[in-house]
């Protein structure tokens, strides 16, 4: 398996053709990739897990070196001329315990936070076959990574996102009850609240997305407050593919508004420059890859303006 990139340069209206970022020969693979760009250089970040062949997520074994042919690694591709070429690089090291096994990046986008901080999420397993979250952190624009520590067990697939009090609110996929796990970091990351089910929050045990509405909100605005979520909204199956929203941090989801009633799979959301949403998720699901736009008419946002 490689990574391949498609690029826009209209708002997601038009895509270019499939370019390969990670491409590994030999039988070896890479996968769940992550984008994560860092707003004061530029550099775009691709995680991305690196398999040797005949190694999966439950069979990975015990180690970091970054020579080890038995373990997953962690690696990375960066781009500084927005994804047209992209060099990677290998931080196995620095971010897996020698004791974990199985350990790979939440596929979809990580985050940066408004110091400047960038995170990208990890899900492992520990030798017991628990299954625990970590963030990835950088402060010095990715020349060094450091993994805070783990937070779980029963966690998986997780995103974090910044809320307007610079508390971090993390997200995740679990297998343990048909409701999102949430958790929260008042260190930026580093470490985390006891995981607590989400109510509102039905999921199948499937990747989903979460990020501010408006990060640029000066926090005394009502708006610095509105968080929007997707995943497929069903406690049974991957299905029904909806886009929420809060007016609170995450308190509560009173806006819904279902993308597609049928088979869906994971999904990720971007802010588009132009002020609408961009939606990119798996529908079928897994025959295809489908982008969609949408705004606040669509959406049917009524939180309290400010």
């Amino acid at each position: 398996m490689d990574v391949m990139v498609r690029r826009s340069t209209d708002q997601g209206r038009t895509w270019s053709a499939a370019q390969a970022a990670v491409d590994y020969d030999g039988g070896v693979g890479a996968g769940d990739p992550s984008l994560l760009v860092d707003r004061t250089t530029g550099r775009v970040f691709l995680f991305h897990a690196y398999a040797p062949k005949g190694v999966g997520f439950g069979s990975a074994g015990a180690g970091n070196a970054h020579d080890s042919r038995t373990v997953l690694h962690t690696d990375y591709s960066y781009s500084d001329d927005d994804g047209r070429s992209w060099r990677s690089r290998r931080i196995t090291h620095d971010l897996k315990d020698p004791s974990w096994r199985g350990i790979f990046a939440s596929s979809g986008a990580g985050s940066q936070l408004a110091g400047g901080r960038l995170l990208q999420q990890y899900a492992f397993r520990k030798a017991d076959g628990s299954m625990w979250a970590a963030s990835a952190y950088s402060d010095d624009h990715g020349a060094n990574w450091r993994m805070g520590t783990p937070v779980g067990p029963l966690m998986d697939e997780n995103k974090t996102v910044e809320l307007a009090d610079g508390r971090v609110l993390l997200n995740s996929r679990t297998s343990s009850t048909t409701r999102r796990l949430v958790a929260h970091s008042r260190d930026g990351g580093l470490t985390y609240s006891a995981p607590a089910a989400d109510d509102e929050l039905i999921d199948p045990a499937n990747n989903a997305s979460i990020l501010r509405y408006d990060p640029t909100a000066p926090p005394h605005r009502a708006r610095a407050h509105w968080l929007l979520f997707s995943n497929t909204a069903s406690s049974g199956a991957r299905e029904n593919l909806t886009v929420r929203a809060s007016c609170d941090d995450g308190e509560s989801w009173p806006v819904a508004r279902s993308v597609t009633p049928g088979p869906a799979a994971y999904s990720t959301l971007t802010r588009l420059t132009d002020g609408t949403f961009g939606l990119l998720y798996e529908s079928g699901p897994y025959r295809k890859i489908t982008f969609a736009r949408f705004d606040d008419a669509w959406l049917g946002m009524n939180c309290p303006a400010g």
